[in-house]
């Protein structure tokens, strides 16, 4: 259950397990490293005081199992083998965390982006794309570095701290129980500590959201403010955001100061009491200078512990907080999966009775609406801003869902009157080819944005696309088809744009082409040309494909047979 529009503790439990399993391997490796880097800190240790036991004349206690007699020599031989393996094995480990941490933030990044693109399209977008950007990288980044990084490190503290107390307890139970008091104390700070931090860095993040938001579309439409001469007032205000964050990040950093000074005045009492108790205990001569010394650094490996969680602590609570934002990325369930459906002899699209609104009790955009686009037929649709024009398009693209009604497509391929058909979904859309309305080209090459209609094309079928739809310019740029343009489709115009994107389409096999004032930026002369390239070519195919043109312009409607007018709904 949500509390307050939250996540509950449970869930985000039950989602970072389902990533863990994902990266488990990672997270292992990165759990035995820690843990190895803790057995030889102890042996460190122990060889520490063995070299001052025997420097001093003090009487050796010998492992269990472990009877050799050593020497002043060959204890420092061991010290100089543990510390070159701390050394390896803190390089190696440095070097494979890396490289794992790689794998799976690539994992984790596909597996949310895959999500997002096979995700229902729900008409308007509720989350801004640099927000989403955000959540993508940023968020996705947190949650690897804490399933792999930051809990096996946790892991391996827990082991060391567990191993400190109890070497400490074979030595001097009350020393140790003393040192570890302090354990209570950080619990029930931890807990007010977590609920407070987790609200602190939500705000962070979503304002460090709201200004990737700002600073991307500000470069997309420099052109806009440029000419509105708004560069000023944007830069005030991206600066009023910038504040926010400021104020944010120092209030968190306060707190978490705080926090720590609070921590520190108690490790740094437990500290000085082992200091003084051993002085005492070497005093009365109960102890060795060699006990004495491991005292010292085994509180050391005690406090070291507690201080690694309250490291670990933001970093949980903002995995936490990076989860939510993932999480509500996740919210949308993904398009049904199924084989295609394909209709190998041409199809039809019949609208029955189809009533759509984007909101409930909102303006319904079509109402009770019935049409059918016979199989091979070319249709006209007209109508005002507004009309549910590019909505029908997307009804028929299955991308939207109608609210009453239904969308059928259909065709009648053995000539006998016999009707297949099925409604529309995720599942017949590789009947359909769609040409946006505005520039939808990608950065790239021209070939590059050519093969996302068929990857599989050829040169001589890009060439005959391009000659279509009257994009036969590409021939004579210097690099041809290899030609980079930039975002947006920067280096074209928009009716060069238009003619790309319209190849692009054509490449794509379907017996249903829908164009959304796809020739809006051609001059006449080279839309009259196109729409007869596509009309004749069209004519003789052994499937004449069903055309549908959403169109302001008078030159469409005169190959059409069938025109269509839609009007606003109030």
């Amino acid at each position: 259950m949500k509390n307050g529009g939250k996540y509950s503790t449970r869930q985000l439990i039950a989602w970072f397990w389902m990533i863990f399993r994902q990266v488990k391997w990672q997270s292992f490796i990165n759990a035995m490293s820690g843990i190895i880097r803790v057995a030889l800190d102890f042996a460190f240790i122990w060889a520490t005081k063995l070299a001052i036991d025997i420097a001093t004349g003090a009487p050796i206690t010998p492992l269990p199992l472990f009877h050799y007699e050593f020497t002043l020599f060959s204890a420092g031989v061991l010290l100089v083998i543990i510390m070159a393996s701390q050394m390896a094995l803190g390089y190696l480990g440095r070097w494979i965390a890396a490289l794992l941490g790689v794998e799976a933030q690539n994992r984790m990044q596909r597996r949310i982006f895959e999500h997002m693109l096979r995700s229902e399209w729900r008409g308007r977008e509720v989350r801004h794309s640099g927000d989403v950007l955000n959540r993508l990288i940023s968020d996705s980044q947190t949650v690897v570095t804490v399933v792999t990084d930051t809990i096996p490190q946790a892991l391996a503290v827990m082991v060391r701290l567990l191993c400190a107390f109890f070497f400490l307890y074979s030595m001097d139970a009350m020393l140790a129980v003393s040192v570890t008091l302090i354990l209570p104390i950080f619990i029930l700070l931890s807990r007010l500590y977590i609920h407070r931090m987790r609200d602190i860095t939500r705000d962070v993040r979503n304002t460090d959201s709201r200004i990737q938001s700002t600073m991307q579309e500000s470069i997309q439409h420099r052109l806009v403010l440029k000419t509105l001469e708004r560069v000023p007032w944007l830069l005030q205000y991206l600066s009023h955001q910038q504040a926010t964050l400021r104020q944010q990040v120092r209030h968190r950093t306060l707190f978490s100061t705080t926090s720590n000074l609070v921590l520190n005045v108690g490790f740094g009492a437990a500290y000085l009491f082992t200091f003084l108790w051993s002085v005492n205990r070497l005093s009365e001569g109960i102890i060795t200078f060699g006990m004495m010394t491991a005292f010292i650094q085994l509180c050391g490996q005690i406090q070291g512990p507690f201080r690694e969680l309250t490291r670990f602590i933001p970093a949980i609570i903002s995995s936490f907080t990076a989860a939510e934002r993932l999480l509500e990325l996740e919210e949308v369930p993904t398009e049904s999966d199924g084989e295609p459906i394909r209709f190998e002899q041409g199809a039809g699209i019949r609208i029955n009775d189809v009533t759509f609104a984007y909101e409930a009790h909102s303006r319904k955009v079509l109402n009770h609406v019935t049409i059918d686009f016979p199989p091979g037929s070319t249709n006209a649709i007209l109508g005002e801003t507004g009309s549910g024009k590019t909505t029908l398009l997307r009804l028929i693209l299955a991308l939207l869902k109608p609210d009453e009604g239904e969308v059928v497509m259909y065709s009648t391929p053995d000539g006998t009157g016999t009707e297949t058909s099925a409604t529309v979904s995720a599942r017949t859309r590789c009947n359909l080819v769609y040409v946006p309305q505005g520039n939808s080209l990608f950065s790239g090459t021209l070939r590059w944005n050519l093969q996302l209609g068929n990857p599989d094309a050829t040169e001589a079928e890009m060439n005959e696309a391009l000659l279509l739809s009257c994009a036969d310019f590409v021939q004579n740029l210097p690099e041809g088809l290899d030609t980079r343009i930039g975002e947006g489709g920067a280096g074209l115009s928009e009716g060069q744009a238009q003619r790309i994107a319209i190849a692009r389409a054509l490449l794509r096999r379907g017996s249903i082409l829908l164009l959304d004032e796809a020739t809006s930026a051609l001059d006449h002369a080279t839309e009259q040309t196109l729409l007869n390239n596509l009309i004749q070519h069209h004519k003789h195919l052994c499937v004449r494909p069903t055309l549908i043109f959403i169109t302001h312009r008078t030159a469409v409607v005169e190959h059409c047979t069938q025109v269509i007018t839609f009007e606003r709904q109030k």
